[in-house]
C-alpha cells in the first residue's frame, strides 16, 4: 500500500480524544510532579524520537501531536512518515521548544508510536512471507480497547487490510449465534429479515459438513476455524471460488505459508493486535 494511502485515511478528529485520555491518565491532578520539581520552566531543549530497531513506523504523526497537546509552542520536524522502513538509529523527528513539556509528553509518544509500529511491522513481515500467494493479511476484533482505530490504522500501514471495525459494519454468524438461532439456516434467515442487502454475511465454519451447508445458503464468506492445513486445503477446493474464504485459528508465522498455499482468499490473525511486540523506540535529548 502507498504511503499516501495509509496516511489519508487517519484524520486528527479520530484519536484526538484517545490522545486526550491517555494523557489524563498520565498527569492526574498534579500534573509532572518530577519534571515540574527538577527542570526550570524557562529551559529549552531539543530531542529527536530514534528507532531502537528496524521497522516499519506506524503513528509518527500521533505521536507528534501528543507534544502539540502538551505544548502548542512546540516545534517538530518529522523526517519520515507512516509506512517508511527505517534502520536503528534512524531519527524520526526532531522536537524543540520548551524542556518541561517535551518530558510531560515523552512516554504517551512513546507507547504510542511504539505499540502502533510493532503492529505495522509485524503484518509487513506477515505480507512479505506469502507474497508469493494470493491471500491477504487481515486483523480481527481483537484490539485494546479504546485503541481499535490506531490498531487496524498500523494493520493498514503495514500492507494488511482491515476486517470489520465493529460488531455493527459485518455480520459474522459464530457457533453460539447458531446456538440461539437453533441452527445455521435460521440463523440466516433471521439476519435476512432483519439487515438490508448492503450488509455482508459471514459464516463460522468448523468442519466440512458445515461448509457444505453454508454453500447452499448464499453466504458471502465463510471463516475456516482452526482447521488443518489438510482440511484447509479440501476446504478450499471445495468452495472452489464460489464465495471468499477466511482461515482464522492457530495461524503463525511458522505455518502461514502453509495456510496461503491452500489458496485462501483471506487470513486473519488475532495477535497481530491482542499481543503485538511493542517497537522499541526512545526519545533522545542533545547535551545542554
Amino acid at each position: 500500500m502507498g504511503q499516501k494511502e495509509s496516511r489519508k485515511m487517519l484524520y486528527p478528529v479520530i484519536y484526538k480524544t484517545i490522545i486526550e485520555r491517555a494523557l489524563e491518565e498520565d498527569l492526574g491532578v498534579a500534573g509532572d510532579i518530577t519534571t515540574d520539581a527538577i527542570v526550570n520552566p524557562k529551559s529549552l531543549a531539543t530531542a529527536s524520537i530514534v528507532a531502537r530497531n528496524e521497522g516499519k513506523v506506524s503513528g509518527l504523526e500521533v505521536a507528534i501531536n501528543v507534544f502539540s497537546m502538551i505544548d502548542e509552542s512546540i516545534s517538530v520536524q518529522a523526517r519520515y512518515s507512516d509506512g517508511d522502513d527505517v534502520s536503528p538509529g534512524s531519527a524520526l523527528a526532531v522536537i524543540s521548544g520548551s524542556a518541561r513539556s517535551i518530558l510531560t509528553a515523552e512516554r504517551t509518544a512513546l507507547n504510542v508510536l511504539g505499540r502502533m509500529s510493532g503492529i505495522a511491522t509485524a503484518t509487513r513481515d506477515l505480507v512479505a512471507a506469502i507474497r508469493d500467494y494470493s491471500a491477504r493479511i487481515i486483523c480481527t476484533r481483537k484490539t485494546a480497547p479504546g485503541l481499535r482505530v490506531l490498531d487496524k490504522y498500523s494493520v493498514k500501514v503495514g500492507g494488511g487490510v482491515n476486517h470489520r471495525f465493529g460488531l455493527n459494519d459485518g455480520v459474522l454468524i459464530k457457533d453460539n449465534h447458531r446456538i440461539m438461532a437453533g441452527g445455521v439456516l435460521p440463523a440466516i434467515e433471521l439476519v435476512r429479515q432483519n439487515l438490508g442487502h448492503m450488509v455482508k454475511v459471514e459464516l463460522e465454519v468448523d468442519t466440512l459438513s458445515e461448509l457444505e451447508e453454508a454453500l447452499t445458503l448464499g453466504v458471502d464468506a465463510v471463516l475456516l476455524d482452526n482447521m488443518s492445513i489438510e482440511l484447509l486445503n479440501e476446504a478450499v477446493a471445495m468452495v472452489d471460488g464460489r464465495i471468499i474464504t477466511e482461515a482464522s485459528g492457530g495461524i503463525t508465522p511458522t505455518n502461514i505459508t502453509d495456510v496461503a498455499a491452500s489458496g485462501v482468499d483471506l487470513i486473519s490473525l488475532g495477535w497481530l493486535t491482542h499481543s503485538v511486540d511493542n517497537w522499541d523506540v526512545g526519545l533522545d535529548f542533545e547535551p545542554i
